[in-house]
């Protein structure tokens, strides 16, 4: 890790209304920006579909109405252990639960419960309803997660647009912490790039949901990126954790040094990694 203070790289919003359409679409293409992203990709989806088979789980679990309001439960020996929930990425119009079992093992190492709910995406459904959905999934978390096995606090965490997510529903009563890594706070941008054919984000979208533009919730919220990354998403961690500072809310702003945005949940899937240890501490 490194002292964030002297590392702010080069906004390129700075300029935002100078840019062409593909240097803003570039601006946040992580699969562009890692060239063997591609193969990263593949080794977490194999590992991830191979763990899921194998590990102790409660799978596919509806908490809702909607095809993806499932969630996936991995529950530790004590019931009273604390909870990871995790919160996919793929800019809230790709990926699943299941691509993400992979990061099970990293805190169940240390005896931790993970559960993994999914969530539905763009375009067939709005922001606005996806943001939605994640206290809908800590709602039947609440109720239902002691009979699985699962009663411990929680910490929510996510990567990506999970991460954003996760910012979204911190102040979730069931939520004790927050973990977000990677992820992207200010979606006026966004509006801006191919991402939104699918978004479709409106004026009120924006006010509404991104963190960068609403009130802190004064929990501890640790907020992770690596060093790596899309310039437009390190800018908004850093953004993100002045803006708690300054409310005087709780967290720590953690680079992750040499990781780029898909080698950054190695840090989380590893027992070792540095946010395996950054989770645990959230309890403390």
């Amino acid at each position: 890790m490194v002292d964030s203070s002297t590392h702010r790289p080069l906004d390129p919003r700075t300029n935002w209304a100078t840019l062409s359409q593909e240097e803003r679409n570039a601006a946040y293409d992580n699969n562009g920006a890692v060239k063997n992203s591609a193969a990263l990709i593949a080794e977490r989806n194999e590992t991830s579909g191979r763990l899921r088979g194998t590990l102790k789980s409660h799978l596919d679990l509806p908490y809702g109405e909607r095809a993806n309001n499932k969630i996936d439960l991995y529950p530790a020996a004590r019931p009273d252990a604390p909870c990871l929930v995790f919160l996919h990425g793929g800019y809230w119009q790709r990926n699943s639960r299941e691509l993400f079992a992979m990061l099970v093992e990293g805190v169940a190492a240390h005896g931790w419960s993970v559960a993994i709910p999914g969530y539905s995406l763009a375009p067939e459904v709005s922001l606005t309803d996806i943001v939605a959905e994640i206290p809908r999934a800590l709602d039947w978390l609440a109720a239902h997660g002691a009979s699985h096995g699962i009663a411990g606090p929680v910490v929510l965490s996510g990567w990506s647009a999970g991460a954003h997510l996760a910012a979204m529903a911190l102040d979730h009563p069931r939520v004790h912490a927050g973990l977000a890594l990677s992820g992207v706070y200010d979606l006026a941008p966004i509006r801006d790039t191919g991402l939104n054919n699918a978004l479709k984000l409106t004026e009120e979208e924006i006010a509404r949901l991104s963190p960068l533009r609403l009130p802190v919730t004064n929990k501890r919220l640790d907020i992770a990126y690596g060093s790596n990354e899309l310039p437009a998403l390190v800018c908004d961690s850093i953004d993100l954790h002045e803006k708690r500072m300054a409310a005087k809310a709780p967290g720590r702003l953690i680079p992750v040094e040499g990781a780029d945005h898909f080698t950054i949940l190695e840090a989380l899937r590893r027992p070792d990694g540095v946010l395996v240890e950054a989770a645990r501490q959230l309890l403390g």
